[in-house]
């Protein structure tokens, strides 16, 4: 059974998770805007997207993708690359930023972890081991080399502009493609992939 499986399973958990993990994607998201003003586009800012409020953040087929299959997306932060000190390394950094904030809240939680187990506070156990998984699987899902997804603009900071527009292309058609090779599983060894070397990284840093 898949961890949001577990969670409609376990009610309580559900529950207690449920806004942490909608500020999952909004830390995703508010990490890019913060990332790209820090690199010299002062969009998001403007457009007051540099903000915890969720109502500026959440995409509601996204929200209910997250709930549903544990894989979501909120509304994109929007960047004007051409904006930033250095375009190529920007699309790097920025598209990065969500992934890492996922990985760095993911780490934070089996820190925490360490404190409540074994303890009395075996909600908080419950939470904190959720919001771990939760954060793994939403960077391991980002990291698809797939328009939009994170990954495709990671990857398309290293390809020529050639390439680039290539993948540009793609993009409008990006979430259908997504969608229907989750529900055929095709997605399933990357996302494993992707989840292995997380853990991998999480372990080396808290051994």
């Amino acid at each position: 059974m898949g961890l949001i499986g577990l969670l409609f399973k376990d009610p309580m958990a559900f529950v207690l998770v449920s806004v942490p993990l909608l500020y999952s994607i909004i830390i995703h998201e508010l990490a890019h805007g913060w990332v790209a003003f820090k690199m010299g586009d002062p969009t998001a800012k403007w457009l007051g997207r540099l903000s915890l409020n969720p109502l500026k953040h959440l995409d509601p087929i996204g929200t209910i993708m997250l709930f549903v299959f544990g894989f979501g997306w909120a509304k994109p932060v929007p960047v004007n690359f051409n904006n930033l000190r250095d375009e190529r390394k920007g699309l790097i950094f920025v598209s990065a930023a969500g992934i890492t904030a996922n990985i760095i809240l993911a780490f934070c939680s089996f820190l925490l972890l360490r404190f409540f187990v074994p303890s009395p506070f075996g909600v908080m156990s419950t939470v904190l081991f959720y919001f771990a998984q939760i954060n793994i699987m939403l960077a391991s899902f980002n990291l698809i080399p797939i328009p939009p997804l994170d990954g495709s603009k990671i990857l398309m900071g290293f390809l020529s502009r050639r390439a680039q527009y290539s993948f540009e292309r793609i993009e409008p058609y990006g979430m259908f493609i997504i969608i229907g090779l989750l529900y055929i599983g095709a997605l399933n060894p990357l996302i494993v992939f992707f989840r292995q070397g997380i853990l991998s990284i999480i372990g080396i840093l808290l051994p």
